[in-house]
């Protein structure tokens, strides 16, 4: 018999737990620890918000009964989907969740490169009054946006109020809102050939690993910048250092790298030209709030139909 229990393995505030109470009536709702989750409350659960290491087991067991997994991430590799999709498990993700604080982090890095604020940051910190001259401007420069989902069409829709034009790259290469032009991923060496900045919002998966490559950083024009806030190994590391220390590319603002942490010795962490945050943006402290309107739209779907509407992983394409 499937037990109504939702368990969330992420903090909420009493008043997104009621928010869910009152979408999911019938249902209890027990907060857990990601970190040390309760395995016994896990084995009976119908759904699961979030995710832990060694909950696999639990979860995974034939008489489980679980059906529906939500994540707290937009990202699914670390899953073990295999087993998730031979169960027969639904699988939501977070994506759309962090579409705001994401594309503020992107323009926040095209900023300081067009502005020079990062010299300027480094300047402060040596007390030097100096500036090379060379500031420049958004308006009027390229986006190429690997990726037209949320966060590439936000990140369209913003670039238009800065007078930008916006080129994006999607697996079908079909017509996207707020885009100039699309191409298909097997165009991506073309695209990139159009970008003052080239930015990567894709998830990883067998055909996105290492897809960013000398191949398409040498398609770019001379001094164009690289920005990655999808997942660090869809990027070959080497391949772009190469392309930053030649002058290829003028400049990179990484988010995500591989491996994470980025280590201590990393060369990376030198180059003046790159712009480093901590797998950080799309922190927000909004994030719960709009994982809560995300899965309570779900919730009520799934009880009307036995399937949520909204960001549904497909497994053959692990996104």
């Amino acid at each position: 018999m499937i037990t109504k229990s939702i368990i969330c393995l992420q903090p909420l505030t009493l008043q997104q737990q009621e928010t869910i109470l009152a979408a999911a009536p019938g249902y209890t709702l027990t907060l857990g620890n990601a970190k040390n989750p309760d395995l016994d409350e896990l084995a009976r659960a119908e759904i699961v918000i979030g995710w832990g290491k060694g909950i696999s087991d639990t979860l995974l067991k034939p008489d489980s009964p679980l059906r529906w997994l939500q994540t707290w991430s937009a990202g699914v590799e670390k899953l073990p989907l295999k087993q998730l999709e031979e169960r027969g498990i639904i699988l939501t993700n977070a994506s759309g969740v962090h579409a705001e604080p994401i594309t503020a982090v992107i323009f926040g890095f095209m900023l300081m490169f067009t502005r020079n604020l990062h010299t300027a940051v480094r300047n402060q910190q040596e007390r030097k009054w100096h500036s090379d001259g060379n500031e420049s401007e958004l308006t009027g420069k390229t986006a190429v946006i690997a990726g037209t989902g949320s966060i590439g069409s936000e990140t369209a829709r913003i670039a238009k109020a800065f007078k930008m034009n916006t080129v994006g790259i999607s697996r079908s290469g079909k017509a996207v809102d707020g885009f100039d032009k699309i191409y298909s991923t097997d165009q991506l060496q073309e695209a990139a050939g159009e970008a003052d900045f080239l930015i990567n919002t894709l998830p990883l998966t067998g055909e996105t690993q290492r897809l960013f490559n000398a191949a398409v950083f040498n398609a770019c024009p001379q001094g164009a910048y690289y920005i990655n806030i999808g997942r660090g190994a869809t990027t070959n590391t080497d391949d772009l250092m190469a392309a930053l220390n030649s002058g290829q590319l003028a400049g990179a603002g990484l988010d995500v790298f591989d491996p994470e942490p980025l280590p201590q010795e990393h060369p990376l962490w030198g180059m003046e030209q790159v712009i480093i945050t901590p797998h950080c943006a799309g922190s927000t402290d909004r994030y719960a709030d709009r994982i809560v309107e995300l899965f309570t739209e779900n919730v009520q779907a799934y009880l009307n139909n036995g399937k949520p509407v909204r960001n549904l992983v497909d497994y053959s394409r692990q996104y």
